[in-house]
């Protein structure tokens, strides 16, 4: 499968890259990638994978039916299931690969963050995308000029990787190192790949990054229905009958009409000495509210004594 023109850059670092890992120092390194994708790939199950990259397949031990390869032109493939295409511009669906390995190719591409993004889009959203890369404070990073030949672009950590997979809404879900060997040689011992891979630290010649992609849980509202008293009002039911507009009076329209009784005020006189019932009881004078006002006020002279 192609649909890009081939690159002869590309396709140079893709043979240099082949000639390292056919080395000793290559196939060692490859045996302890390959020991530390072992546990991960039994977790994952699918129908695609996708492996990019210049060593040899590796993704074919996870429990994926279609093992795919990759290869930048036609004559340097090695399978019958491979991708001939450039990285950034892969002839794939979105969201149609269960895993996608990313094998030591960030470091030999002019646009990483690119092939990033490549990878991340045809990514499946419950699927894994695994990014194995060169770590600069390895044994093989300290010194640029120690470097293997294809890989001359900058290496970067898992931190600055972390930076690309949050903008493409991905999410580092672990990192492995190994391929731990001391300073100046070039195979590490199966004790000291052991010893690092225990504890992990990171000092080693790789590192394996397992990230997904990024969910948002969304927890969802229940609405509740209007409620008075215990059961549905009819206006919630659409019972409610229309009721005829109040009509506000004027003030010169209310004062016209007589005054009810209710807002008459009462005043209970007292009754003078001496005056009784013929039942014995004294008798109420009771006088309305505008009578006592309408009466004149009788005034008592005042005394100086």
């Amino acid at each position: 499968m192609s649909i890009s023109p081939p690159d002869q850059s590309l396709q140079a670092a893709f043979r240099q890259g082949r000639r390292f890992w056919e080395s000793s120092p290559g196939l060692a390194l490859w045996r302890a990638e390959r020991a530390c994708l072992g546990p991960h790939c039994e977790q994952h199950r699918g129908m695609v994978s996708l492996q990019l990259g210049m060593a040899p397949l590796m993704s074919d031990m996870c429990p994926i039916r279609h093992a795919l390869d990759w290869a930048p032109s036609a004559d340097l493939v090695r399978t019958a299931n491979s991708v001939v295409c450039l990285p950034d511009s892969l002839p794939l669906a979105d969201d149609s690969v269960d895993l996608v390995l990313l094998h030591h190719l960030l470091e030999a591409v002019d646009h990483p963050h690119h092939v990033l993004q490549e990878a991340a889009r045809v990514t499946r959203p419950d699927g894994r995308l695994l990014v194995f890369g060169w770590h600069p404070f390895g044994p093989s990073g300290v010194r640029r000029r120690h470097r293997p030949a294809p890989w001359q672009q900058q290496w970067r950590a898992p931190g600055r990787l972390r930076d690309w997979l949050t903008f493409v809404d991905f999410e580092i879900e672990r990192v492995d190192y190994c391929g731990f060997r001391l300073p100046g040689r070039a195979i590490g011992s199966d004790r000291l790949e052991t010893l690092g891979r225990r504890y992990n630290v990171p000092l080693a010649s790789a590192y394996l990054l397992v990230a997904r992609r990024r969910s948002i849980p969304v927890q969802p509202i229940k609405l509740r229905d209007p409620v008075l008293g215990g059961s549905r009002s009819g206006a919630w039911l659409g019972l409610a009958k229309e009721t005829a507009p109040v009509r506000r009076r004027g003030r010169d329209e209310s004062n016209e009409g007589p005054v009810s009784a209710v807002g008459r005020v009462v005043v209970d006189a007292e009754v003078p000495p001496g005056e009784s019932t013929e039942d014995g009881k004294c008798v109420s004078l009771k006088r309305s509210h505008t009578e006592r006002h309408d009466a004149p006020r009788a005034r008592l002279p005042q005394t100086i004594a």
